[in-house]
């Protein structure tokens, strides 16, 4: 699905995909359930923040493979230059700052994660799995 490259845009997708995941079989307020909508949050939030080019809207896409075990979350965007990096050790921000804390949580929160660039234009494309073993039966895909 595509979004205005907004924080409304970034709200919007996150949104939509706790309806999605719940429409899976994944309940509001299981573990499963919160960990993606927070990794959705985080991925939609830089994606808005460090990856926005004027004019340019960013992709999330919801994904499982055929034994519905994980669910994995994309997010591209069309800023090639700005790469996300792999936190070393735990940020923790001062008091009351409100970033610094996105790739951690999903470092914690995902199975794994990582980048790519994006094949068919300028851009890259962060990803992340997360395991769903007792819920899922065979998702369809949230393009």
């Amino acid at each position: 699905m595509r979004f205005s490259s907004t924080p409304r845009g970034a709200r919007l997708a996150r949104h939509l995909a706790a309806v999605r995941l719940d429409a899976w079989g994944i309940p509001y307020g299981t573990d499963p359930h919160d960990a993606i909508v927070l990794i959705v949050a985080e991925l939609t939030a830089n994606a808005v923040r460090h990856g926005h080019v004027p004019g340019r809207d960013f992709h999330l896409r919801l994904h499982t493979p055929p034994d519905g075990a994980t669910v994995r979350v994309e997010v591209t965007d069309t800023r090639a230059e700005r790469h996300p990096r792999r936190p070393r050790h735990a940020h923790h921000p001062h008091g009351e700052e409100e970033a610094g804390r996105g790739l951690v949580l999903v470092s914690h929160l995902a199975t794994r994660w990582d980048w790519h660039p994006r094949p068919d234009g300028p851009g890259k494309t962060v990803w992340a799995e997360c395991a769903t073993p007792r819920y899922m039966n065979q998702a369809p895909q949230l393009t």
